[in-house]
């Protein structure tokens, strides 16, 4: 497999050979898949309602199992006590474990997550020896306590101070830290705190005894609208003593772990929203195919059918995203590796290198859980507006994964403010393709009829295009504003959307590509299908906010030229049916009675 840098999707032709998708998953990862979804059949989903009830004894109880089970140390080499299966299989267990309750997967994601990895990424060999084997087995639980009062998106604006006591040999923390998951049960803490002026936070690594709570006090759980029985909570700090030696990396560094921590935990948590969704899509599937209204099943109305074509298809491009994704961060660090890295700085910089794709995939998937929860309600009818039914409490979970890891307003600007900062740096040449775009605009266009006998092939030609859309706008954009850009966010948001519709739907048309090669395109229907169905809603979006943008920041004959190349670059010539296509992925679904993609 060819290794792309992030960010250079929006300048490369990427090819299907080039990507990894779920059906190459080898053998252990199979296995691996097998255990973890019997692990949440088995343990989870039957006392799903216990998850409403605030039963937090119950999520730390999961969490023990899942420790034992191995779930907690895929990501952790075997020198730590983890298994060490690599990135994917990371992906992969999070993506299963995370079905059943939002209030499991945000304990599962904050303790392997923000939780573990910090230490594993920033800590010395001492303090990896000491702590990671407890946290990977599931003997104790790790929390991040990162957000204040006064300091959630701006993390680097925090209170909390750290002061160096008389003898040299202590840090005595004071300040107060809020919606801190696993605050209940957790006895390991990431602190941020800042040591006297500093212009940027220092981690440290807090042990806590509720015996011996050593200044630590716990506030009362917090009454949430979902993820009810994850344990999140304010946690204060008075004269709290933490050993020098437990500062993590070095003194300034913690803004630095901060957002590499939230880089790993963005994908992860995009990762999370994907079996949660398959598994709502077939609980309304059965739902609607024993639902008989008018003397028939409400699976055979068309409007119903749109709802599944939709939820499936969105589902499908997270997945196909997600994972072609972490194989690239898993190249990454495997070609790191070669070169003698040691695991945390391989992964540490592959993690950076990706940063954009990992926002990119947090807001995506963080949407379609939001929105195949609320059709999952639609199809149930009142039924779905039930504690009784499954629907509204997945609703209500999904509501927070627009919020943590960033909310996905600040994730859409920083999706476009690291790929400008990666051309300033000279890391990726958006200069060059972006000029030759509108050299392009000044041509005549080629009137000649392209081949699109192979499958797919004018929807990659369409991505091709759409790329070249998005260097045209945002090239523009740069160009009138410069460093000012930044002050125009509603600008950068429309930017923000073209980035994320070609790469989601990229990877929706790649993967259905790889796997029509892998079977036939007759086995491949479906994926097709899905594929193009995404494109034509992609290409609307696109066409939509791209012509907001250039009505925004251009004027007159140049407003019109670019009016005309973003017409141009969104033309497609053999657009397909979409409820042509809707039926075909819905009557599928439903005769399988599940998401079956």
């Amino acid at each position: 497999m060819a290794t792309i840098k992030g960010g250079e999707f929006l300048i490369k032709e990427i090819k299907s050979e080039d990507i990894f998708v779920t059906e190459e998953f080898t053998e252990e990862q199979n296995m691996m898949k097998e255990a973890v979804i019997e692990f949440i059949d088995r343990e989870v989903w039957p006392h799903k309602e216990r998850f409403e009830k605030k039963d937090y004894a119950l999520t730390e109880e999961l969490m023990r199992k899942a420790g034992e089970m191995g779930f907690l140390g895929v990501a952790i080499p075997e020198e730590y006590g983890g298994i060490g299966m690599g990135f994917v299989s990371t992906m992969l267990v999070t993506d299963y474990i995370s079905a059943a309750t939002g209030s499991l997967g945000t304990a599962f994601g904050a303790h392997t997550g923000i939780g573990t990895m910090p230490i594993y990424l920033y800590g010395t060999e001492d303090q990896k020896q000491k702590f990671l084997p407890a946290l990977t087995s599931g003997e104790r639980f790790g929390a991040y306590c990162l957000t204040e009062p006064g300091a959630g998106s701006d993390a680097n604006s925090g209170k909390t101070t750290a002061e160096l006591t008389a003898d040299g040999k202590h840090y005595k923390i004071n300040g107060q830290k809020m919606w801190i998951s696993n605050a209940g049960f957790a006895e390991i803490f990431i602190v941020f705190a800042r040591i006297e002026d500093d212009k940027n936070i220092t981690a440290f690594i807090l042990e806590y005894d509720k015996n011996n709570p050593n200044g630590v006090t716990l506030g009362e759980e917090e009454n949430k609208l979902g993820i009810t029985s994850s344990s999140t909570r304010q946690v204060f700090f008075n004269d709290t003593m933490v050993p020098v030696k437990n500062m993590l990396s070095e003194r300034g560094k913690g803004f630095k772990i901060a957002l590499n921590s939230l880089n790993v935990g963005r994908i992860k948590l995009g990762a999370a929203c994907l079996d949660a969704s398959r598994r709502i899509i077939n609980e309304s599937v059965k739902y609607a195919n024993e639902r008989i209204q008018f003397k028939t099943p409400i699976s055979s109305f068309g409007a119903i059918q749109k709802k599944f074509a939709e939820m499936s298809t969105k589902t499908f491009v997270a997945d196909a995203a997600c994972y072609r994704a972490a194989k690239d961060i898993q190249n990454m660090i495997d070609d790191e590796l070669a070169t003698g890295k040691s695991h945390a700085d391989a992964e540490l910089a592959a993690f950076n290198e990706y940063a954009i794709e990992c926002a990119i995939i947090k807001v995506y998937a963080s949407e379609v859980s939001q929105d195949v929860s609320d059709e999952g309600i639609q199809i149930f009818g009142g039924m779905g507006f039930s504690k009784d039914a499954p629907m509204e409490s997945a609703w209500r979970d999904a509501r927070i994964t627009r919020i943590y890891e960033g909310t996905n307003e600040i994730n859409r600007l920083l999706t476009v403010g690291m790929l400008l900062k990666k051309a300033m740096k000279g890391e990726i040449d958006l200069l060059t393709p972006a000029m030759e775009v509108g050299n392009s605009l000044m041509g005549i266009p080629s009137f000649d009829t392209p081949d699109y006998s192979e499958v797919l092939s004018e929807e990659k030609a369409m991505i091709e295009k759409l790329k070249k859309a998005f260097l045209m706008i945002s090239g523009k954009a740069v160009q009138t504003y410069g460093m000012d850009l930044e002050k125009h966010q509603q600008l950068i948001l429309s930017a923000a959307e073209v980035m994320i519709e070609i790469y989601m739907a990229e990877s929706a048309i790649l993967k259905a590509e790889k796997v029509a090669k892998m079977t036939s395109e007759k086995e491949a229907q479906g994926q097709i299908d899905m594929a193009k169905l995404n494109l034509f809603y992609a290409i609307e979006k696109i066409t939509s906010v791209g012509k907001e943008g250039i009505i925004y920041f251009s004027e007159g004959d140049e407003q019109r030229m670019m009016l005309m190349g973003l017409k141009r670059f969104t033309k497609y010539t053999n657009m397909p049916n979409p409820i042509k296509l809707r039926n075909s992925i819905a009557a599928k679904v439903i005769a399988e009675n599940k998401y079956c993609f």
